[in-house]
């Protein structure tokens, strides 16, 4: 089996791993078990695999977890294509951390490669086991850069949009449907918001030569209690991303602004963006190995994260952005195999 067969068989195993957010035990102690010739340290259901040892650290990251089960089947092989829950999101990422691992002439290259398996990604920020992971283990704040294997369509996509949710709450009073003038409809209340937030168009920045957009969306509603009531309250959660030129408090702000007419606007879950960095020495040689498109970064990932602790990150990962959460979630396997082989390239320095 050659080295390309031999990473479809590993993605293959760890689909057919259930790892569904909150329940990532499993497979973090397969993967665990795979490299146990590594040595690691585990962090709740996350992984690190290495130590310090001089060189300059690079870090490969990728999250373990995958969005809930949607009907799909086991892992399988079609059209050039491999097929299941978490295929692009991210255990093909996985999978590449796992063999680059695994060859000689990455782990006995320029640099230390220190891989971070973690759990909890695709639930809430605040949930994400990464922060455990570099809380509990400070040397990795010494990195000299992180690569996120996220899906990113095999392109180097630079930064990440930060993300802002808040529950937008419309009071009224409550009255029987046939007599509306006794009371005051909270739906209807917040209609003209609603359409103008559905006419909201996205706003384009630039940031070190990367055009990200800045986008505002109602995800979520609820209200109404019964057919023949006259709704008091109605709920919404409105999602802003917003561009690694803005702080978390200037978009708490665009956001209150956004919704100022609102009864009430809680912020429930903030997530940084992250910062720009195409200069770094490694993501210039990958990006000349790779002959990858360099984009930037219209969604969040952990690039913030590493920001956060000052390690310079970029995504780069097999998988198409446009699969991720789908029912229907594949990877193609040359992106698979193009992603490694650059990755190979730049960690062993072409030896």
């Amino acid at each position: 089996m050659d080295a390309a067969e031999s990473l479809v068989e590993t993605l293959r195993w760890l689909v057919d791993i259930p790892s569904e957010t909150g329940d990532e035990d499993r497979i973090c102690t397969a993967v665990a078990e795979r490299l146990g010739n590594h040595p690691s340290q585990r962090v709740r259901e996350s992984l690190v695999v290495g130590a310090p040892d001089g060189r300059p650290k690079v870090l490969l990251a990728g999250h373990l977890d995958t969005v809930p089960r949607q009907g799909q089947g086991p892992a399988h092989i079609a059209d050039d294509r491999l097929w299941g829950l978490g295929s692009a999101d991210m255990k093909a990422g996985v999978a590449t951390i796992i063999h680059l691992l695994e060859d000689p002439t990455v782990t006995t290259g320029p640099y230390n490669v220190i891989a971070v398996f973690y759990s909890g990604e695709e639930g809430r920020y605040a949930d994400n086991q990464l922060a455990d992971v570099l809380t509990g283990h400070p040397f990795l704040a010494d990195a000299s850069c992180a690569v996120v294997l996220e899906p990113s369509d095999g392109e180097l996509q630079y930064g990440c949009t930060g993300a802002i949710n808040a529950t937008v709450t419309f009071r009224g009073s409550s009255a029987h449907s046939a007599r509306p003038w006794w009371g005051e409809n909270a739906i209807s209340k917040a209609g003209e918001w609603l359409a103008g937030m559905h006419r909201l168009e996205p706003e384009d920045y630039e940031v070190d030569g990367m055009v990200f957009r800045q986008v505002a969306s109602v995800t979520m509603a609820e209200g109404g209690i019964a057919r023949n009531v006259i709704p008091a309250e109605f709920r919404c959660n409105v999602n802003l991303r917003f561009t690694p030129d803005r702080s978390v408090d200037d978009a708490r702000k665009e956001l209150e602004r956004l919704c100022a007419v609102a009864d009430e606007i809680e912020i429930t879950d903030i997530a940084p963006s992250g910062p720009v960095d195409s200069s770094h020495p490694v993501f210039v040689a990958l990006a000349a190995r790779s002959g990858a498109k360099k984009t930037a970064k219209q969604g969040w990932t952990d690039v913030a994260r590493f920001g956060e602790i000052g390690v310079p990150a970029v995504n780069f990962g097999p998988g198409e952005t446009s699969r991720a959460h789908q029912v229907d979630e594949s990877v193609p396997l040359d992106q698979l195999a193009a992603v490694w082989s650059a990755l190979r390239a730049t960690l062993s320095g072409d030896r």
